[in-house]
């Protein structure tokens, strides 16, 4: 079994893989300052609750775009399951090769998603993770990761909706009814969803007119990508743990390396 750790900038999802079958799952807000023995405790509880002996965990992989947890969330993972874990970032194998400007840039997470689709689904591929910011990252049939688009994400933009007016509300994000709406909560869904619906529409179809890949396939994930995927035909498939599965590939392509441990920046961290 392996440990794969999404860390976000609103949650951290754990994933146990036991070869490729996706086993458990379970996750914890990142914004919450923790010590390692938290974190530790946290994870130990979470194991034993979905039925994960820690003794058969065997190695562990982490994305992350949130240094700021990662010195007490790698001390607990040296400390309480004993394994060294690989962590995405220079020196990883990834399979595919990064030809953008400044490759340093681009973020974990849009690595490992762009592992897992070209792994699974094949290019050219276009993969949209709706997060705190949705991310479009295309990659062509030579595995190149050439180009991305990044917007506000479905929460930011409600979140500023209601903390930057005076008399929105604070509201759930789902789809209403109908565009047609009447009063105020409705139409503030309304505007989030379909307007985030239109513009993955137009990005998609602008990003394989730009390219010239007009056969490439759409592949959507994150926690709000079934909702819009259900809405556009342009999405040809909704993957809800492809940023789990891209972590599982990237462990099994580095798994005969030594993890590279660095330090990070722990500030206002404790320990």
């Amino acid at each position: 079994m392996i440990l794969v750790v999404d860390v976000g900038n609103t949650n951290i999802t754990f994933g146990v893989f036991e070869g490729e079958e996706l086993t458990a799952s379970f996750r914890m807000m990142s914004k919450t300052a923790r010590t390692s023995d938290e974190y530790g405790a946290e994870i130990l509880s979470m194991l034993g609750m979905n039925g994960v002996d820690k003794e058969k965990i065997e190695g562990v992989m982490i994305a992350s775009v949130v240094p700021q947890v990662m010195h007490a969330l790698v001390n607990s993972i040296v400390k309480y399951l004993d394994r060294k874990p690989h962590i995405v970032g220079p020196g990883i194998k990834t399979g595919i090769k990064i030809t953008i400007d400044n490759p340093r840039e681009v973020g974990p997470d849009l690595i490992v998603d762009a592992v897992a689709a070209f792994d699974i689904y094949g290019g050219p591929v276009l993969v949209i993770d709706y997060g705190t910011a949705t991310t479009y990252v295309p990659i062509n049939e030579k595995g190149e990761f050439f180009a991305g688009v990044v917007s506000p994400g479905l929460r930011i933009s409600a979140k500023a909706l209601w903390q930057d007016t005076a008399k929105l509300p604070e509201i759930e994000i789902k789809k209403p009814d109908s565009i047609l709406a009447t009063e105020t909560i409705s139409s503030m869904q309304a505007g989030l969803i379909y307007g985030q619906v239109g513009q993955s529409k137009f990005i998609i179809n602008e990003i394989k007119r730009a390219s010239g890949l007009s056969n490439m396939k759409v592949v959507a994930t994150g926690g709000l990508g079934r909702l819009i995927s259900e809405e556009t035909e342009e999405i040809d498939i909704y993957d809800p743990i492809l940023t789990l599965r891209g972590l599982q590939i990237l462990y099994e392509k580095n798994r005969r390396t030594k993890p590279q441990m660095r330090e990070f920046d722990d500030q206002n961290m404790p320990e």
